[in-house]
Parts: C-alpha cells; structure tokens; sequence
C-alpha cells in the first residue's frame, strides 16, 4: 500500500473560461460590447463635439436590449447554460442599461453636482437591483426554472431615458439649452432632466412593483 508523501498536493485542475461558454454567453458578450461602445461614443463626442457620435451611442442602445433578449431565449431554446451565464449577464446589463445611459445623460449636458448625484444613483440602484434579482431569482422561479415577474423595474427599462435623450438630440435641445432647462439650487445647480434618473432608478429598486417578466 502506498500512501502520498506528507505536503503533496494533487495537480490543480485549471478553470477553462472559453470551454465553459455557451451560444449563449457569447450573446451576452454582444450585449455588453454594445453597451461599452455606447460608452466611447459618448467619450468621443465629448472629445471632438461631434454629434454623430451621440447617434451612434443611441444606436447602439437598441442593439444591446436585443441581445440582452437573445441570450436567455437562446439558452432555453438549446437548454443549455454556463456557470458564468447569470453573472455574465448581470455583468453586461450594468454596462449597458447602467452606466451607459448614466454616460449618455453626461455628455449632453446633465454635469452638474446634483446631476451627477443622481446619476450615480441611478446606477447604484441598478447594481442593486441586479444583484437582487440573482439572489432571489431561485425563489421566483417556476417548475421550467423561468421567472415569473420582476421586483422593480428591469433595469432595460432604461433604453426609455435613451429615448428621451435622443429626442432632446433630434431637437437640438441639449448642453446649455438642455431639453426641461436648468434650475439654480444654492450654489450648485439641477437639470430636472436628471430626475427622470431618479425615478427610474427608484422604481427599479422598489419592492412593491411587480413587472410580469414576457
């Protein structure tokens, strides 16, 4: 009988990160990129000041919520997920339902210090909410494993404030003639636009709404 030497360790197995992925999870990589480059393209027209660039941020938006419904009917269609799906997921959500509107509303003009507070409200809210959704999903699933109804708002419903943006675009209405003008608030100052911010992102967070989930 041979017994291992005292201190030896067994070969560690290495997690392959590309094997594990799915037809899936590479959809939702698409949902992400697409939110990222909405991103730079507001960096872009902050930049140059060239306008088409906040049209291809906006462009990108609707591409991103597609793949976001793409990857989990792809994973029921071909019943097959990864472990990294749900997080992969919530990961790319926040990017392009989160942050990149929260980008978009900076670059046309909602910079000031209340803006920007409820900016990053917005996106806390949505990282809270995502975060949620992961943990209670289990308890809200149906025998198929499917999600009846959301807690709050899903966070795409944001692409309703790209919307909005894209409006104020299309009529020229933003930096300092900013669709819904401008309020002075002490020494900072507000543009009620932001507040739109606010209530999506309250209403993503709240407990009492409950959203059927299609």
């Amino acid at each position: 009988m041979t017994t291992e030497p005292q201190g030896a360790r067994r070969p560690r197995r290495h997690f392959s990160m590309i094997r594990t992925f799915v037809l899936a999870d590479f959809v939702t990589l698409g949902n992400g990129f697409a939110g990222a480059g909405a991103i730079l393209a507001a960096m872009q027209f902050l930049a140059s000041g060239e306008r088409l660039w906040l049209w291809v941020a906006f462009g990108l938006m609707p591409m991103a919520l597609l793949l976001d419904v793409m990857d989990g009917r792809i994973a029921r269609w071909r019943f097959k997920k990864s472990p990294l799906g749900a997080d992969l997921d919530s990961l790319a959500d926040v990017i392009s339902f989160g942050m990149a509107p929260a980008a978009l509303a900076f670059a046309v003009g909602m910079r000031g210090a209340l803006d920007v507070a409820a900016l990053l409200y917005f996106v806390a809210c949505g990282i809270s909410r995502l975060a949620r959704f992961n943990v209670t999903s289990a308890e809200l699933a149906d025998a198929t494993g499917k999600v009846k109804y959301f807690e709050g708002t899903p966070i795409p419903t944001s692409l309703a404030l790209v919307m909005v943006l894209a409006v104020a675009t299309w009529m020229d209405r933003i930096g300092p003639q900013l669709l819904g003008g401008v309020w002075d608030v002490g020494p900072v100052v507000l543009h009620p636009l932001a507040l739109l911010y606010v209530a999506s992102g309250s209403a993503m967070i709240s407990k009492t709404l409950r959203i059927p989930k299609i």
